[in-house]
């Protein structure tokens, strides 16, 4: 029989605070290379001065300790719950809650509690909060603050089931020439392909957790992530809307199964300052 791991969640709310708090002022390292290589790639000089002037920024955020962007975002938590952990001292989602509380001691809360009576909670929470139960013993926390400058220009489409992937790239593209300036680019774009109406959301989200540059594991996949990457880029929108070859750092896919009546598409942006960090406890 197998041995249960007992997991205080207190520990859930101490790792969920200080994610939150590494975020806030400290850029991903993967992140941080793409810009770097974007720099020296971009073939506008006001497009090179962009990525250079938000380098500067996340540089000086780590230093000082000050969040990289003024719109500290909504806290998005994805749990991976081994099956062989058993949470003690309390439940799952006042830990998480507990956690994001701490977190915003200091930023910025942006988080209304009702979307039309629009009164701020005061606190940040609640997160959005999502769970899966994977084997082991052990617990993954990814923790993203996300700013609602790109989730606002993000989109979902139930395609018809012939549609295929010429549809998809139209999709994603016409997606962000609507975006233009307004999702803070170099962006990062996440997509999601297949589940269902609510599913296919969260794969774009996931998508956008995956460490950039990280092809899919799927051949078919990984190559249209290429094929969107370069068409994105020739839109010309450039770094921060000024014009250039930079306009997503990458293109992230991730995919499910679907019903032989549909193909769902959906699009999630993600700004110059994808605030994301995980810990496994």
């Amino acid at each position: 029989m197998t041995q249960l791991r007992e997991l205080p969640v207190d520990k859930i709310t101490k790792a969920i605070g200080d994610l939150i708090q590494e975020s806030a002022y400290a850029l991903p390292d993967d992140y941080l290379a793409a810009m770097r290589s974007a720099q020296e790639r971009e073939a506008s000089q006001v497009g090179r001065i962009m990525i250079s002037t938000l380098l500067e920024n996340s540089d000086y955020a780590a230093s000082q300790q000050i969040p990289t962007c003024q719109d500290t975002g909504m806290a998005i938590v994805m749990l991976e719950i081994g099956q062989d952990v058993h949470l003690v001292g309390g439940g799952l989602t006042d830990a998480v809650n507990a956690g994001v509380r701490q977190g915003y001691a200091d930023l910025r809360k942006s988080v209304v509690a009702d979307p039309l009576l629009r009164e701020n909670t005061a606190d940040n929470s609640p997160a959005v909060l999502h769970t899966d139960i994977v084997p082991g013993d052990r617990l993954k926390i990814t923790v993203a603050m996300k700013g609602f400058g790109a989730e606002l220009m993000s989109r979902l489409q139930m395609l018809p089931a012939n549609s295929g992937s010429a549809a998809v790239t139209e999709f994603v593209l016409e997606t962000i020439r609507a975006a233009g300036p307004n999702a803070c680019p170099p962006i990062i774009v996440g997509v999601g392909l297949g589940s269902s109406f609510d599913g296919v959301g969260l794969l774009a989200k996931k998508a956008l957790m995956r460490p950039l540059g990280q092809p899919s594991p799927q051949p078919h996949i990984a190559q249209l992530e290429q094929e969107l990457l370069q068409q994105v880029n020739a839109l010309g929108i450039g770094p921060q809307g000024f014009g250039g070859s930079v306009t997503a750092l990458a293109v992230h896919i991730e995919s499910f199964a679907t019903h032989i009546a549909a193909l769902p598409v959906a699009v999630n942006l993600n700004c110059s300052a994808p605030r994301r960090a995980s810990i496994i406890l």
